[in-house]
């Protein structure tokens, strides 16, 4: 019998878990693609993005309740359509899915380091990335108690970011915005939608946590909520503050926020970011290892890695595959190329996700949380039509 995850996850770390994963997932990097992309609109953009969001995170906090399963989106999948080959490719997709965006940050993350800093930005993606799979392996309470540290830096440092746009003069873009340009908006909610990852990644730490059922629900809506007060806020400084165009062309564009507001360098916030990215690395590496220790129990081809480690209480041999991945796609891909690989991937599985609770609802009702009928379809059409855009600008 396979050795079984410890569960000593409560809810506030979980939510700082969610919120950690977001954060670093998405705006220290990618304010400035958003904004070259929508403009002035970008902050729209990223509401777009946080509506097409909302009713599939939702929908997981109702199935995090009926199937409180690592692998989560595996399980869900597999329960709701009845086919467990469909429900071992989605469980793949959602680890190439955290694999990628993990690269995607740590690149980002090196980026304001190496802007910053004289350091080698190969080396230093090579031994951050070892370093943060190290803690992974440690233990799940440990990885995300540093999580949760990670967080409140970060935050403390868009806090910051906003109090300099807002108090910065606004520039001609802002006073005078142009006719919005629903195209470029579209295209850029999709890419800001790369900001919303980690609320999935929550249900996937289930079999680690105490009271799975009220504990996943608040921790995945709590993370939903703050993540998009705080993404208005930021995005809305950017754009009265900096001009887009000059945000898109910026590899730390929110260093030039600070700099519109308050002069010098802003290299602290450099600084900042890469605990930003360090935090949505790490939290990827341990989400992408526990749906393959889960997608363990499913598949004998992946069972090797359904063990945990006795001693740490962590899938050791999947944590340490992850990891070496991550490594390799941030030297290899670029950010953006990254970024919306992974939320046509993302797209994919919320797709199937909310087919597969509208399947469920109409068979089995009940659940210990219930969201409306609604809210898995709305989550269906909503993340289908992201899905075209998506589809459409990779074509």
């Amino acid at each position: 019998m396979a050795e079984p995850l410890k569960r000593r996850i409560g809810p506030g770390l979980l939510t700082a878990y969610g919120v950690g994963v977001m954060v670093g997932a998405g705006i220290y990097v990618l304010v400035g693609a958003v904004a070259g992309q929508a403009g002035v609109w970008a902050p729209l953009a990223f509401l777009l993005a946080g509506l097409i969001a909302a009713p599939t995170a939702l929908s997981y906090a109702e199935f995090s309740t009926r199937i409180p399963e690592a692998a989560g989106e595996a399980a869900y999948v597999g329960s709701g359509l009845n086919s467990q080959f469909l429900a071992v490719l989605v469980g793949l997709a959602i680890v190439a899915a955290g694999t990628i965006s993990a690269g995607a940050v740590l690149r980002g993350g090196v980026g304001y380091l190496s802007s910053a800093w004289d350091v080698d930005a190969t080396w230093a993606v090579i031994g951050l990335g070892l370093a943060l799979t190290g803690v992974a392996v440690f233990g799940a309470l440990e990885s995300l108690a540093l999580v949760a540290l990670f967080t409140v830096i970060e935050l403390g440092g868009l806090l910051l970011v906003v109090w300099a746009g807002f108090s910065a003069p606004e520039v001609a873009e802002w006073t005078a915005p142009p006719i919005p340009l629903w195209s470029g908006i579209g295209v850029a909610a999709v890419l800001a939608f790369f900001a919303f990852i980690g609320f999935e990644d929550i249900v996937n730490m289930a079999e680690e946590v105490e009271k799975p059922s009220t504990t996943l629900p608040f921790a995945i809506l709590m993370a939903l909520a703050i993540t998009t007060v705080i993404y208005g806020l930021v995005t809305l400084a950017a754009v009265r503050s900096v001009p887009s165009g000059t945000l898109s062309a910026s590899g730390n564009p929110l260093v030039l926020v600070w700099q519109a507001g308050r002069g010098g360098t802003g290299n602290f916030l450099s600084g900042i970011a890469v605990f930003a990215a360090l935090n949505g690395v790490l939290a990827q590496i341990v989400m992408a290892a526990r749906v393959l220790f889960g997608l363990g129990k499913r598949s004998r081809a992946l069972a090797v890695f359904h063990h945990a480690n006795p001693r740490f209480g962590t899938p050791v041999l999947a944590t340490c595959l992850i990891g070496v991945a991550v490594i390799i796609a941030a030297q290899t891909v670029q950010l953006v190329t990254l970024a919306g690989v992974t939320s046509t991937i993302l797209l994919m599985v919320f797709v199937l996700v909310n087919l597969a609770l509208i399947l469920l609802k109409l068979r089995a009702p009940d659940a210990p949380f219930r969201v409306p009928f609604a809210v898995p379809v709305f989550g269906f059409v909503l993340s289908l039509a992201a899905l075209t855009v998506a589809l459409r600008g990779a074509l």
